[in-house]
């Protein structure tokens, strides 16, 4: 498994941002985004109990929603008439060299059975350059090469993502970067403060149509602000565990799982996330 990386001076810390085509145009979001981008949010900020030089600013309406992906059982995907793709018409930028090698790791561990374009991945590759030349995993016929379509006998979605669950293994150690933290957004910041001190601030949140930068404003749908997607049983502090304990370290996730049952424990907890059904604890319709 890979480690949490800490941010460095200097040096770049947000992952590439996958970009909008240029042939697909503007289109407004489908009628159950509810909230737009701009409501009311619950943050709590935290020192990291592992790094006394860096703090935690975790977005406690996002991560005790009831988000869920809902790829292949009502996902409308980015992109208009590709509901099948989900988030992987763009193929995924990698965040960095290591990000790559990792990936190509697994990848030569695919197998046809696994890997429905298995013949053109191993024959004339499965990375492409864009056009600001980043790497990236390669498009082939309107999406990504690594996911199978519809019908494919070794199962539709992610070839990485099967090979992991085929393997026991976490999601999250055979994708790229980008793919296994949406919708969670991890940003860094430099806080100088009054004192002549400086220390890291690390932001856990919602990856919403902004985190695309944007080309994010014209995408056909995203999930993370629709009624459709909020339905789960369990909240997405709880649901995305291994993904969480990956981007904080296991002691911070360990204090935001219980700041996130102090809050689901309130009465009226503050700032609800408005795609979550009304009959979640805490709220009235």
């Amino acid at each position: 498994m890979s480690k949490t990386k800490k941010a460095k001076p200097g040096k770049a810390t947000t992952l590439k941002q996958p970009k909008q085509p240029k042939t697909i145009p503007p289109v407004v979001p489908a009628e159950d985004e509810k909230g737009g981008l701009d409501f009311a949010r619950a943050w709590v900020e935290f020192p990291d109990p592992a790094d006394d030089e860096q703090v935690f600013r975790c977005d406690l309406t996002w991560l005790t929603s009831r988000w869920s992906c809902i790829f292949g059982s009502g996902c409308q995907g980015i992109q208009a008439g590709r509901a099948d793709d989900g988030c992987c018409t763009l193929g995924a930028h990698f965040s960095d060299e290591d990000d790559e090698k990792r990936v190509a790791g697994h990848v030569a561990r695919l197998t046809p059975d696994v890997w429905q374009f298995h013949d053109v991945g191993t024959e004339s590759g499965w990375t492409q350059t864009d056009e600001d030349g980043e790497r990236q995993t390669r498009r082939w016929e309107g999406s990504c090469i690594f996911q199978n379509r519809p019908g494919f006998a070794g199962g539709m979605g992610c070839s990485l993502h099967i090979l992991a669950l085929k393997e026991g293994k976490e999601p999250l150690e055979t994708k790229p970067d980008v793919c296994w933290q949406l919708p969670v957004r991890r940003t860094y910041d430099w806080i100088d403060r009054p004192d002549d001190t400086r220390v890291l601030q690390i932001s856990i949140g919602e990856y919403d149509r902004r985190g695309w930068g944007p080309g994010g404003h014209d995408l056909h749908w995203w999930c993370t602000s629709a009624t459709s997607a909020h339905g789960a049983g369990e909240p997405v502090y709880v649901t995305y565990r291994p993904e969480l304990t990956e981007l904080m370290g296991k002691a911070a996730y360990e204090r935001l799982v219980a700041l996130c049952e102090q809050r689901l424990a309130s009465l009226l907890p503050m700032a609800p996330h408005p795609a979550d059904p009304v009959s979640l604890p805490g709220r009235s319709g």
